[in-house]
């Protein structure tokens, strides 16, 4: 690693930046995931093990997404991708852990994402994790990815200017997965109820809209790149947020409940698609927030990159195989997919052609 790092290069399109993805940053993504299936397959735990193993088994390709932020900064690609695979695990273990959950236990959810608060700061001690509920021995797994965040997070130069941000996305998320997974017959009361208290963000949105945005990690990976830049000023990350939260958050996830409508129903999951009175409403919304997202970034240096982003959100999720099983879902799609430019286009096709080869 040279001494003086550079301000990354500018992304140059979406064929420089899949070659980017497919040469560097894919690769790099597996080798990490597959230490961490490793330790997660030593987990002593049972169900602990299972979360673990699955979390990974079945949503590599979080990772993977997220790590297309570090295709834009080379010289920190090896310090970028540890630190998202580790807090992108993170998050979705435990997401399994609370989705499939033995206990129902606030309190539980709440100091197992204090985990996640911790490792986006260096100066938090690790901590037991598990000490409100019955499964607790992981062998270290949870309290390694804390401190390998925590460890890149100390060599990005301006991470000081972006970490009120950072936390600030982080704490709603944390807000978010407790809320979602508590008793079912609480949970709306409760994610309204914490809606009205953050009422002046994000006021146009809709509960379940604010809700969904809060759930991404989009924004939290996009400003570990720009601290990655050593003039990073205060005023530019929090343009950066303003620009990520609430409509690329959003979209990312509204696409990710979008197409999971099906599998949540019968898994008795909280779904924010089944909140609006008919499809029309749905794709209304959908729309109006892809516009926005894509107005937003529009005020961001390198603009043609995040919008990449964008129609590589759509394109990724609009082209699931869970879309074709799912009319009312296919009809939304085929909406959404109307008039779209060529990137959205180049993405779909290529989101289709690696499912075919990894079937």
């Amino acid at each position: 690693m040279p001494a003086t790092r550079k301000r990354a290069a500018k992304p140059g399109g979406a064929l420089r930046m899949m070659y980017q993805v497919y040469k560097y940053v894919l690769p790099d993504v597996r080798k990490e995931l597959a230490g961490w299936k490793q330790h997660a397959a030593s987990i002593p735990d049972r169900e602990l093990r299972e979360q673990a193993v699955a979390s990974i088994a079945t949503k590599q390709f979080h990772c993977e997404g997220g790590a297309i932020y570090a295709a834009a900064n080379a010289a920190y690609r090896p310090i970028l991708i540890p630190l998202i695979v580790a807090l992108q695990t993170i998050s979705d273990y435990l997401d399994n852990l609370c989705d499939r959950s033995t206990s129902l236990d606030p309190d539980d959810f709440r100091l197992l994402h204090q985990s996640m608060l911790d490792a986006i700061d260096p100066s938090e001690p690790i901590r037991d994790y598990y000490a409100n509920r019955a499964e607790r021995e992981d062998g270290g797994y949870l309290q390694a990815l804390v401190r390998t965040c925590q460890q890149a997070i100390k060599q990005l130069p301006s991470y000081p200017s972006v970490q009120p941000y950072v936390t600030e996305l982080v704490g709603l998320y944390a807000d978010l997965q407790v809320y979602k997974h508590i008793r079912i017959d609480l949970r709306e009361f409760e994610l309204v109820a914490w809606r009205d208290r953050n009422g002046t963000l994000s006021p146009h949105l809709q509960w379940n809209e604010f809700a969904a945005a809060t759930g991404s990690t989009l924004g939290m990976f996009m400003l570990f790149l720009a601290a990655s830049m050593e003039d990073l000023k205060p005023e530019d990350a929090l343009l950066i947020r303003n620009c990520y939260f609430p409509h690329v958050c959003g979209l990312h996830i509204m696409l990710d409940y979008l197409i999971d409508q099906e599998e949540d129903r019968h898994g008795g999951d909280l779904n924010f698609c089944t909140y609006y009175p008919d499809q029309e409403t749905l794709l209304s919304r959908i729309g109006l927030i892809v516009e926005r997202a894509r107005e937003d970034v529009g005020q961001l240096p390198d603009a043609s990159f995040h919008r990449l982003i964008i129609e590589g959100l759509l394109a990724l999720y609009l082209s699931d195989p869970k879309v074709r099983n799912q009319r009312d879902v296919r009809l939304v799609a085929r909406r959404l997919m109307r008039n779209s430019p060529w990137t959205r286009l180049f993405f779909y096709m290529n989101s289709i052609w690696i499912r075919t080869r990894q079937a």
